[in-house]
């Protein structure tokens, strides 16, 4: 039966097309839930225990004791952030070692259609928290404070922060049934698939979401491309699923926004010391989208506490800081990260209607005392000159009056444009090393990738460098080979090696299906053809576990080559084969 074109299940509550895996997984008990989120936690203040979890839902998810420890740490502004009233933030968890969680195939084909900034996270969960912290006389302490957290290994800060505020307040006053309601409806969805625009029904709420595709053209709009469809209730409409109003983020630090992109492009430890959750999680978050479209591969913490478990490893002064961007609140830190090359201080995020502003860069000494004034402590010397004419441009928006998100667009644009001009080269250098497609023959092993070398590459940017896209001067070499020491150069490489080497056996597997083959094994040995067998089938399981994109006609010719082949042998290796298959 051919699945795409059974009716849609009338409990899903949206249009749209189903994939194949989408009808698989409606039969595993909570499997669309889990395609959004672990589990739903609630975090509540025990005056013996401290933070403490409440609730997890669905009941039968199994968290490790550290993971619930560090849950509940993260849930909650530290003592010193005077948060009253409703906040919102993130933070992002190591997950226990031994706690792994095996992989679906669906994952693997998300992750493989995915822009790599929104995979799904193998290895850290993400938290999207809404704290509230309200006076409240009928409990000892005075004060009702307690957390609704959302814990999921996609990076949909948008989606999620956005889901919270329709079911947070509402919890508050239900409680239990009310999240019970809701983690059922949310088991209802679609799955996330790269390219689609869903329709997720919560709470009398349509929300509709476009999942960008790895195949979308950088740099459009994403509202732009949301169908609008006749649906009633109209659907509230997110125009992004992780995007930040980058234009707030960044108010008080543009005049250094070039020196931050240097700082997240080469992976270099940064703190950032905020007010609260809220400026920290956004800042951290701001900060790593710089980059886009390449992956930041580094450790980032959006939010961390001195409870966290990762928090010696971290403050340890026997080596140098690791790769990594803490955002913290407590003013415990700014002794214990003095050492840090890199410390931004911020202040609240506020819209004015003037620049506010700038931060200072100053020197590390100065950062003594708690009462640190806001400024970048750093003595970090950009490689790049400054460019001012975005700061104009914004400036020149701030006296338009021109929206928060129109200036976020143009910080954006230059962003992205930025990084662009740096990693064209290096992706026209890496599209050299690819083997010639007339060096892949059926019978042999395909050709190897030629190895990346640095000077090689170095040499083609006089004539093929950055100055052809952008009009920053500077020593683009010295931030080259600074860049090559990064793991974000590590993380880009080997993803484009892994993505070669697949190209290399898919275009390999198309030149065999091409091939004679009766005429090649006319004057082969049996072992010779038993081990051509052996080979193919091993192709297919490869094409099948990395989830290759080889084309259905190409995996039936191959089907029928291989049972061509062993047709040719005797009856008894005829049968010992189709055994082993």
């Amino acid at each position: 039966m051919d699945l795409l074109s059974t009716a849609p299940d009338p409990q899903q509550g949206c249009k749209g097309v189903q994939d194949t895996f989408v009808r698989s997984l409606s039969r595993i008990p909570w499997s669309r839930f889990s395609s959004w989120l672990e589990c739903v936690c609630v975090v509540t203040f025990d005056l013996e225990l401290g933070q403490a979890m409440e609730l997890v839902y669905p009941h039968d998810l199994r968290l490790s004791e550290k993971e619930k420890t560090s849950i509940c740490y993260l849930s909650f502004p530290d003592s010193y952030s005077g948060c009253l009233g409703d906040s919102q933030f993130s933070f992002r968890l190591r997950q226990s070692v031994g706690h792994k969680i095996s992989w679906l195939g669906e994952d693997r084909e998300y992750n493989r259609d995915a822009p790599l900034t929104l995979q799904r996270e193998p290895a850290h969960y993400f938290g999207y928290v809404y704290f509230r912290q309200v006076k409240d006389s009928s409990v000892k302490r005075g004060y009702f404070q307690k957390s609704l957290v959302l814990l999921s290994r996609l990076p949909y800060v948008n989606l999620f922060q956005s889901l919270l505020q329709l079911i947070a307040p509402e919890y508050f006053e239900k409680l239990e049934p009310c999240l019970e309601a809701v983690c059922n409806e949310i088991d209802q969805w679609s799955p996330p698939v790269p390219g689609q625009t869903l329709h997720l029904p919560v709470m009398g709420v349509v929300m509709q979401v476009r999942i960008p595709s790895r195949a979308d053209k950088l740099g459009s709009s994403p509202t732009r491309q949301l169908n609008q469809e006749n649906l009633l209730p109209a659907p509230f409409v997110l125009p992004s699923l992780q995007e930040l109003d980058l234009f707030r983020c960044f108010q008080p630090i543009l005049i250094h926004i070039q020196m931050l992109w240097e700082l997240m492009l080469l992976g270099e430890p940064v703190v950032v010391m905020a007010p609260s959750p809220t400026v920290s999680s956004e800042t951290v978050l701001a900060l790593t989208s710089c980059i886009a479209p390449l992956r930041y591969c580094c450790d980032y913490r959006p939010y961390f506490t001195i409870h966290d478990s990762e928090f010696k490893e971290y403050t340890t002064r026997t080596q140098a800081p690791p790769n990594v961007i803490l955002g913290v609140t407590n003013p415990f830190f700014i002794k214990t990260l003095q050492h840090w090359p890199h410390i931004l201080r911020v202040g609240e995020l506020k819209m004015s209607g003037d620049l506010p502003k700038q931060v200072k860069m100053k020197k590390l000494v100065k950062l003594r005392t708690l009462d640190t004034k806001p400024g970048i402590y750093t003595s970090y010397k950009t490689f790049l000159h400054k460019d001012k004419t975005l700061v104009k441009k914004l400036l020149k928006g701030i006296q338009r009056k021109r929206p928060s998100e129109v200036q976020s667009a143009l910080l954006r644009r230059h962003l992205l444009e930025l990084t662009q001009s740096f990693i064209i080269p290096l992706e026209r250098y890496v599209a050299s090393l690819m083997p010639l497609q007339r060096a892949i023959t059926p019978w042999k092993n395909p050709p190897h990738i030629r190895p990346f070398r640095q000077e090689e590459f170095l040499k083609t940017l006089e004539h093929a460098g950055p100055q052809l896209t952008s009009v920053l001067r500077g020593d683009w070499l010295g931030l080259y080979r600074r860049f090559f020491r990064s793991p974000n150069f590590d993380g880009w490489y080997r993803q484009r090696h892994k993505e070669m080497t697949q190209k290399l056996e898919t275009l390999h597997l198309e030149v065999i299906c091409e091939a004679d083959i009766v005429a090649w094994i006319k004057d082969k040995s049996e072992v010779e053809i038993v081990d051509l067998v052996l080979k193919l089938r091993d192709k297919l399981m490869r094409v099948q576990s990395q989830h290759l994109q080889v084309g259905e006609a190409t995996l039936q010719h191959l089907g029928l080559y291989i049972d061509k082949v062993i047709g040719s042998l005797p009856e008894d290796l005829q049968g010992v084969l189709h055994h082993r298959h």
